[in-house]
């Protein structure tokens, strides 16, 4: 039988995907079998196992950044961070995942240099429940982000999100899925500040047509993605979305999910009106379903 040194990267990265993180089995995978090419990782925790169960260590992320000079990307589930602070991260990353993650309040509050990930692209930030208006501001740190996932982030506030994207006014991707903040909000906020954005995706809660209409004329948008369920008697209508698209002068995908529109005249209408758009309607996809439970 063959060991594990024998098994392709690809294989032995698809098995390791599946097992929880524990500490000595990841100091002796460090030791074996990561190394130079090793571009992405993904890692779960114990985070709801108790306070005696493995967690990661601030030394275990500086020797993965050390052993592995390739990593770019790093996704995390069900981890307690709170004693690994963002400064022992790989600095090679360009993609961080946080899913379902415990961080500490000064977790992106500190003071940081220059050295601290200084290549990161993007960040997905998906039911942290400690992530705040304060955490947000951090993140204009990074001046290589581009992209930026809130996903159930329901610390985040209208004031919060505003502020941030006035300094971050150089994100080209944003997605606002399953938070507290309004949609009129959020698209007030981007059409003030985000004037580069290439592909905006959020959920519809709060959404009306003047809510809709402030995009109109967004020099950039290509992409733009309204998932339900529909929660509000605002939502605009398929002729008023149509009315709102036909004004985003670089639009060339329309996408919507989980508004019960799929298979009925909206679809029509908006394919009609929309030729020189990419329009796909259809049920929200499973994994987003939990951010409004």
């Amino acid at each position: 039988m063959a060991n594990l040194g024998a098994l392709p990267d690809l294989v032995l990265l698809e098995i390791f995907s599946y097992l929880p993180m524990r500490p000595k089995v990841m100091w002796h995978l460090l030791r074996r079998y990561m190394a130079s090419r090793l571009h992405s990782l993904r890692m779960g925790g114990y985070l709801f196992s108790g306070s005696h169960a493995p967690q990661l260590s601030p030394a275990l992320m500086r020797a993965l950044g050390q052993k592995c000079p390739n990593l770019q990307r790093l996704c995390l589930h069900v981890a307690d961070l709170t004693m690994v602070p963002i400064t022992s991260l790989p600095r090679t990353l360009r993609t961080l995942e946080l899913h379902s993650c415990e961080i500490s309040m000064a977790w992106l509050l500190q003071r940081q240099d220059p050295s601290v990930l200084p290549l990161l692209e993007c960040i997905v930030l998906d039911r942290v429940p400690a992530f705040r208006d304060e955490h947000l501001q951090g993140l204009t740190r990074f001046r290589a982000l581009r992209s930026l996932v809130l996903g159930g982030t329901y610390r985040v506030t209208e004031t919060g999100l505003d502020a941030a994207l006035q300094e971050l006014n150089y994100l080209q991707r944003l997605e606002v899925l399953g938070c507290t903040l309004s949609a009129d909000s959020t698209l007030l906020a981007i059409s003030r500040h985000l004037r580069g954005v290439r592909k905006v995706r959020l959920t519809v809660r709060g959404l009306s047509a003047p809510g809709l209409a402030v995009l109109e004329g967004m020099p950039a948008l290509e992409s733009l993605c309204l998932q339900g369920p529909l929660v509000t008697p605002e939502m605009p209508s398929p002729a008023e979305i149509l009315s709102s698209c036909l004004a985003m002068p670089k639009l060339r995908v329309l996408e919507l999910q989980g508004l019960g529109w799929e298979g009925q005249e909206a679809e029509r209408v908006l394919c009609e009106g929309l030729p020189h758009c990419m329009v796909i309607v259809r049920a929200c996809p499973k994994e987003s379903m939990d951010w409004w439970m």
